[in-house]
């Protein structure tokens, strides 16, 4: 019996992981995408003609960025599911709106005209019946102190160069939205509780957790029945 089989998760599921900078969501998907033979999807960084640009520049480029955002991410969820799901997805769709084009508003940093364009462009493109929503979101959580630590760890530098009240801003975002967040079921986990580096079979226990989260939830229930 293979871990998938083991606990019970479907080969057509569509897991999503969120979490602030440097939480170590990379990390998850790889070894979830590992044990349970999923492909994976992430974050196109490397190829983001605007991140360093943004950097430099919060004020001149942050709609730039978002608006580029949503439509990889958009063209990326499309994919997934017509490929036929058996994805584990770094970075979720929804915290582009919920978190980053709110707090770069919020701060002044994104026009109110921006700001109203790029939520008119989410609500049309993501918000409506039609958008394949994940199964589960995977929520990594950690204090801040560890999140900062990870990001001078993995050592980008332009994060590194970044203020630490700017970590600090969208930490406290991130808390705020997850606890506001229902597009689809979460599981939250703390990073703390487990270190896929050092300890592998750790990752059982996630999956553990993940595929009691999939069975109790009736989105699941429901894909089971119509399959």
């Amino acid at each position: 019996m293979n871990l998938r089989e083991k606990y019970h998760i479907r080969n057509d599921s569509v897991i999503t992981i969120a979490g602030t900078v440097g939480v170590g969501k990379s990390t998850l998907t790889k070894a979830l995408a590992t044990s349970l033979n999923f492909k994976t999807s992430f974050e196109k960084v490397d190829t983001n003609p605007y991140l360093e640009k943004f950097y430099d520049d919060f004020e001149r480029w942050s709609f730039h960025l978002q608006v580029y955002f949503l439509a990889e991410r958009f063209k990326e969820q499309k994919r997934i599911f017509e490929y036929g799901g058996g994805f584990i997805q770094d970075r979720s769709i929804y915290e582009d709106t919920g978190i980053f084009a709110k707090m770069h508003y919020d701060k002044g940093t994104m026009s109110p005209t921006d700001y109203e364009t790029y939520k008119n462009l989410f609500d049309a493109m993501v918000m409506t019946p039609y958008f394949p929503h994940p199964d589960l979101l995977i929520y990594l959580d950690g204090s801040f102190d560890e999140v900062v630590s990870r990001i001078q760890m993995r050592g980008r530098q332009m994060e590194k160069d970044t203020p630490v009240s700017y970590w600090e801003e969208m930490y406290k975002r991130y808390n705020n939205w997850i606890d506001n967040f229902n597009a689809c079921p979460i599981l939250r986990i703390n990073i703390s509780d487990y270190d896929l580096i050092k300890q592998e079979n750790s990752i059982e226990q996630i999956l553990e957790k993940v595929g009691h989260s999939l069975q109790h939830s009736s989105r699941y229930t429901r894909k089971q029945l119509t399959r």
